[in-house]
């Protein structure tokens, strides 16, 4: 899956909650709407997808207030130091949680900006199964 086909899937979802696009492309962004694809292909290049994801307005519909989420926890897998100073490796399964919090998006907008790949930490509330494709880096120059 691409970066721009991750970014339908997660405007779609938003839009489902009420999120309006075309006005928040054209207000932020600052260029003309022309169409859905072109904005897409627009904030796709770079980290102007970020411009979108940390947005207030984007992060309120993609986490509707009081809502209750389900997301998938991955495996981990740490080591931890008993008080006879033994290690042991300790092994979680995934599992699948669910939370309810009034404030959710606050909360997923400070995890997001925790973790290294804020399009990774979204993707897995949007419960596909494919693995975000790994893009070369474009260099672009902005006019």
């Amino acid at each position: 899956m691409t970066r721009q086909d991750l970014l339908k899937l997660l405007i779609a979802h938003a839009r489902t909650n009420g999120f309006k696009f075309k006005p928040w492309f054209v207000q932020h962004s600052g260029r003309p709407w022309v169409t859905a694809e072109d904005a897409v292909t627009w904030l796709g290049v770079g980290r102007r997808s970020y411009m979108l994801l940390f947005s207030p307005e984007f992060a309120q519909s993609f986490w509707k207030s009081g809502e209750q989420i389900t997301f998938a926890v991955p495996q981990q897998e740490f080591q931890r130091v008993l008080p006879n100073g033994k290690v042991l490796t300790v092994k979680r399964k995934a599992f699948t949680r669910r939370t309810s919090r009034p404030d959710v998006w606050k909360y997923h907008l400070r995890e997001m900006a925790a973790s290294e790949e804020p399009l990774r930490y979204l993707r897995k509330y949007l419960h596909i199964e494919e693995a975000l494709e790994e893009e070369a880096p474009h260099e672009t120059r902005e006019a």
